[in-house]
């Protein structure tokens, strides 16, 4: 019986040490991998955060947001006035203020109003979106530059979006690198476009 406990007891021992042993080939395997990692195989840029802190983004995008904005409050403004003056319309002639005739050719002016309020609204709404649609292209296209400038030497073989990103050493965040080529990048086209313009 004794023989029986040993055999097993060192048998245990055995494969508790065998285990230990994967283990921590695993914790090496694992260490060395992030360190290889670490070395420039995979990189991620915080796209929004590039984005927010850019030049472009705080001279162009700040004044485009101003202008729709100003844009969106002015329409529901215009708007409010129409519903009031309809309103009040409908008021004066429900009380006999007024006659049917006089009712209906206001009411055919604030219809006037209301189609070219609308015409007129939707031509802007239409030139922001473009507006706002060229400005999202340049500020992709400036990142996208900014990003291959920075691995020019090929450094990463791969460079992710860190917006899907769920877990990263902070090492392989180039984001601070590829913010100062952006704006470096977008002081270059402003120049290119000044000196155009002369």
């Amino acid at each position: 019986m004794k023989k029986i406990v040993l055999t097993l007891l060192v048998s245990a021992l055995a494969f508790m040490a065998c285990e230990n042993k994967t283990a921590n080939t695993a914790t090496e395997g694992e260490a060395a991998a992030t360190k290889t990692v670490v070395e420039g195989d995979l990189a991620y840029v915080r796209v929004d955060y590039v984005l927010a802190e850019s030049n472009i983004y705080k001279t162009e995008g700040v004044a485009l947001q101003e202008k729709t904005q100003k844009a969106q409050n002015s329409w529901a403004q215009k708007e409010k006035n129409l519903q009031y003056e309809a309103t009040q319309l409908q008021e004066k002639y429900q009380k006999g203020l007024m006659t049917t005739a006089d009712a209906q050719k206001q009411q055919q002016s604030i219809e006037k109003k209301i189609a070219n309020y609308q015409a007129n609204t939707q031509k802007e709404a239409q030139a922001l979106d473009e507006e706002n649609f060229v400005f999202s292209n340049r500020s992709q296209d400036l990142i996208m530059r900014a990003i291959e400038a920075v691995n020019a030497d090929g450094k990463y073989k791969m460079v992710f979006n860190a917006t899907a990103l769920l877990d990263a050493a902070e090492a392989l965040d180039i984001s601070e690198a590829v913010l100062a080529k952006v704006n470096e990048l977008y002081e270059a086209e402003k120049k290119t476009a000044a000196t155009e313009k002369k």
